[in-house]
């Protein structure tokens, strides 16, 4: 597959989790209470103190740009037509940690201006930290983001909310339109679904088949010619490199229907194997883009610290994928560094290896750049 910068076409930003709660809440200008309820950790400056551990001394206060750090060269270049994240935390000061719940992700709400230093357009919300500080936290979290003027879908007030897609304008006249939904084997309790009458998020407890007929025709009520469909999806555990026959069929059910032309799948902390099913791509798990794991020695061969950002390059008429440029990334000191050539091999090698099965490789484009290749 050729260089893609210079085709006409649709390009989108997409990533995994964003963790802009714990450690990286505590080094803005402003941050909640630190006060945790971990079996382990009760104090969120823990995982700053973690950090300087292995890297050395982290700043703050930091700007709001701080985090992004050489990823906002990456974006200004790549220029994409929406940028769309997995928001993994709560925003709000306030709320109550949910019970019997390890971990509480929250940031403050002034830091929401560190997601418009990257011109964030939606944030996908289904998935198993949005309701971390409870309902008045999700309250919270949904009006501090109409409030910036970002989008968000998969949560709501109701089911009607959790289900609506978040709207991008294009140039072209068109939209993107997000879908954001959860699946409970990614760690959402299922007292988190939206219902009618109860605040929540697009929690999928049904069938399979029945899934996808139910969100097919919510699609199909929402899309216009010249629309770009993400499916965004929160599944699976956090670490392992398996594929469930049951989450392939469920993404090629999406393709088959006509309506889908983006499956954009997260909840794995590092990025698993890539798709490209009936000229649509399928991202099983994108990996965390932030996170504050720098310290922690668990896990540490999945090498939770690298992370991608993702431009996928979209036919305009049919949704059809043209090109997936990938940039490797390394978190330190909470912020974003372009890759070493070593760590960027080493994510090409994983990519092959794990994109073996679906006919796709990657082919390393110099400096930190890969470039998806299928048959």
């Amino acid at each position: 597959m050729a260089d893609t910068s210079k085709i006409r076409g649709i390009r989108l930003f997409l990533c995994g989790d964003v963790m802009t709660g714990r450690g990286i809440d505590q080094i803005q200008q402003h941050s909640v209470d630190p006060v945790l309820y971990e079996p382990w950790i009760t104090d969120a400056r823990e995982y700053i103190a973690l950090a300087e551990s292995v890297n050395g001394p982290v700043s703050r206060p930091v700007d709001d740009a701080y985090v992004w750090g050489d990823a906002l060269g990456i974006l200004k270049t790549s220029r994409p037509d929406a940028r769309i994240i997995n928001l993994e935390t709560a925003i709000t000061r306030g709320g109550e940690p949910w019970p019997r719940k390890g971990i509480h992700y929250r940031m403050h709400p002034a830091n929401t201006d560190l997601l418009l230093a990257a011109g964030i357009d939606c944030c996908v919300l289904a998935n198993n930290h949005v309701l971390d500080w409870g309902y008045d936290g999700l309250d919270e979290t949904l009006k501090t983001l109409d409030r910036a003027g970002i989008g968000h879908a998969g949560a709501g007030l109701n089911d009607a909310e959790a289900s609506a897609p978040s709207t991008i304008p294009l140039p072209s006249g068109g939209r993107v339109l997000v879908f954001s939904l959860a699946f409970p084997d990614s760690g959402v309790p299922r007292s988190w679904a939206a219902r009618a009458d109860r605040p929540g998020v697009r929690l999928i407890l049904d069938s399979p088949g029945q899934a996808i007929d139910t969100m097919t025709t919510e699609i199909a009520r929402s899309r216009r010619p010249g629309d770009i469909v993400v499916a965004s999806i929160h599944w699976g555990g956090n670490w392992g490199y398996r594929i469930p026959r049951e989450r392939q069929a469920f993404a090629h059910a999406l393709i088959d229907s006509g309506l889908v032309d983006v499956v954009h799948g997260h909840s794995s902390h590092h990025p698993i194997g890539i798709e490209v099913y009936r000229g649509k791509l399928v991202l099983y798990g994108c990996g965390d883009l932030l996170n504050d794991y720098e310290g922690i020695s668990e896990h540490q061969k999945y090498r939770g610290d690298l992370s991608l950002m993702y431009f996928p390059l979209l036919d305009p008429e049919e949704g059809r994928l043209l090109g997936l440029e990938m940039h490797v990334m390394r978190i330190r000191k909470f912020r974003l560094q372009i890759a070493s050539e070593e760590d960027t091999r080493l994510l090409q090698m994983i990519l092959g290896r794990e994109g073996a099965q679906f006919g796709t490789n990657a082919d390393w484009q110099g400096s930190n750049r890969l470039l998806l290749t299928w048959s």
